[in-house]
């Protein structure tokens, strides 16, 4: 939903299933482990390959966690929209992955 202001403040949400929401707050709560564990290396001045390899899995896990969130949302928001005849929602889907793939 959108308001009326340019404030910046407004924004659409989605309802997710209790299975969704888990899979996605569990993909989070692991990337956030690997983060802090990245930092906990470079404070403890690990070798940095080890920490490039450590990098390379959370950012690895962080395109897995888009993945998920991508696919759940053509297959429900996007899907949804285009049934009610709203094709707006293409040309949002459009900039989205144009975002994504830089």
């Amino acid at each position: 939903m959108q308001c009326d202001m340019d404030c910046g403040c407004c924004h659409k949400t989605k309802q997710r299933s209790e299975a969704e929401y888990t899979s996605l707050i569990n993909r989070l709560n692991r990337i956030e482990g690997q983060i802090r564990g990245i930092r906990g290396m470079v404070e403890r001045s690990a070798y940095c390959a080890d920490i490039l390899t450590q990098v390379a899995a959370a950012s690895a896990a962080l395109n897995g966690f888009t993945r998920e969130l991508l696919a759940n949302h053509i297959k429900t928001c996007v899907a949804d929209d285009i049934r009610a005849g709203n094709d707006g929602t293409v040309d949002e889907l459009v900039g989205l992955l144009q975002k994504l793939m830089k």
